[in-house]
């Protein structure tokens, strides 16, 4: 992610997309940070992007779908210092992923507790889910 805020802060978007009672997730490709990790689609803000643009960006490149943003659920600070917003976005039914294999080396339907409990979750990830457990985040 390389979108700065004033004083250098990056900033990035996150996109939350439920189906039949799970979570899109993808597996980071080798060539990107945290490569492996299991997260949610998403990257950067670009300079002069508002939330909605960049998420609708990422998920284009990422994932090769057009997505809505729908809202802000929440936000955070992960630990290398980025600033995240979390956006509930629609995926229409009908729409194939097709995923760049330079960001995304899989794709997945995960439900909460099979994502919460698995070994390669991003840290940030992690807390989102937890907020999601506890009523903190209310995703529709």
């Amino acid at each position: 992610m390389s979108g700065i805020l004033q004083g250098g802060a990056r900033r990035g978007v996150v996109a939350v997309i439920e189906r039949d009672g799970c979570l899109l997730v993808i597996r980071r490709s080798q060539h990107v940070v945290a490569p492996g990790a299991l997260c949610f689609p998403g990257g950067a803000i670009q300079p002069g992007e508002s939330e909605p643009v960049a998420l609708i960006r990422e998920l284009d490149e990422e994932l090769g779908v057009a997505i809505q943003p729908l809202r802000q659920i929440w936000q955070s600070v992960t630990d290398w210092n980025v600033q995240i917003s979390w956006w509930h976005a629609h995926l229409p039914p009908a729409e194939e992923l097709h995923p760049c294999q330079a960001e995304v080396a899989a794709v997945y339907w995960m439900t909460i507790d099979d994502l919460h409990d698995h070994a390669d979750l991003l840290s940030s990830n992690l807390d989102f889910l937890q907020g999601v457990r506890s009523g903190q985040i209310v995703l529709t």
